[in-house]
């Protein structure tokens, strides 16, 4: 052998251990697809770690956990599928030993795992931005906090003697840029709980006393919506990791069997194969 020879070469006489992309497109594409779909199916039942509405803060601790565990699971199924798609359509070149071959098939269900994330982190950052960007043009002066405490600063301007055509939109920023700070260990200072009370006097027409106690109740409620909305992101932060972990682990597994199931080996029971039986032995 040629010493200058370089190593990709000796990989490629070893067996054509280069990765094929177009199995990697194809178990990525069937994964993101049933990832959609699986996640879809969730959220029409209810199974939606996150949602904007603002009852979802008073759902149980244990639906949450459910959410989560659906999402792991779908992470299984959809890649472990696009994992299976890409192990099996592999096609090996030449003499390979059968652990080379595994790891290679392994290695194809792990880029199309990384593909299929690409695909739908991308799909869910447009979407995102399109169901963004009309709030932000329509209400430029909308803040974060408009999605999470619109119930209470709804509350909190709420007059019948309010007139009409009146844009308080700036007013509800400001207010909502306050209550997000009630949250913290400081909570809410004296100038900006005076200054909120005075707003909220203006703009409703209640007596300073009034004003007052309605915007002590509000904060109450925005703290506990605050610390429940933390709750869900926590939840949904960790289900998300664990399911992208789990679904790695899945593809590469689902990969090794789709290979053995190409080379002619039958399917593991768990991928619904036929049970083999041990031969007594005479």
């Amino acid at each position: 052998m040629d010493s200058h020879q370089s190593v990709a070469d000796v990989v490629d006489n070893k067996g054509g251990l280069r990765l094929q992309w177009s199995p990697v497109f194809a178990g990525a594409l069937a994964a993101a697809a049933l990832s959609l779909i699986l996640i879809s199916f969730g959220a029409a039942i209810g199974l939606a770690v996150s949602s904007s509405s603002p009852s979802w803060r008073d759902a149980s601790s244990a639906l949450a956990l459910l959410s989560g565990l659906y999402l792991i699971l779908q992470a299984l199924v959809s890649f472990g599928v696009g994992g299976y798609i890409a192990g099996r359509a592999q096609h090996v070149i030449g003499a390979t030993p059968a652990d080379v071959i595994e790891n290679n098939d392994g290695l194809h269900g792990l880029t199309a795992w990384a593909l299929a994330v690409i695909v739908g982190a991308a799909v869910v950052a447009l979407v995102g931005l399109s169901a963004a960007r009309p709030t932000i043009q329509n209400r430029p002066s909308a803040t974060a906090a408009e999605p999470l405490l619109s119930a209470e600063l709804d509350r909190l301007y709420r007059s019948p003697r309010r007139p009409a055509n009146i844009d308080i939109g700036y007013e509800r920023a400001e207010a909502g840029r306050i209550l997000l700070t009630s949250s913290g260990h400081s909570s809410v200072s004296t100038e900006d709980h005076s200054y909120l009370i005075q707003q909220v006097a203006a703009a409703t027409g209640l007596p300073a006393a009034d004003a007052e106690r309605r915007v002590d109740s509000v904060m109450g409620d925005a703290r506990t919506a605050i610390q429940r909305s933390r709750r869900s992101s926590v939840i949904l932060a960790f289900s998300a990791a664990a399911a992208l972990l789990c679904g790695a682990v899945a593809a590469w597994v689902a990969a090794c069997a789709g290979g053995r199931h190409r080379d002619g080996a039958s399917l593991p029971e768990w991928m619904g194969g036929r049970p083999t039986t041990a031969v007594p032995i005479v």
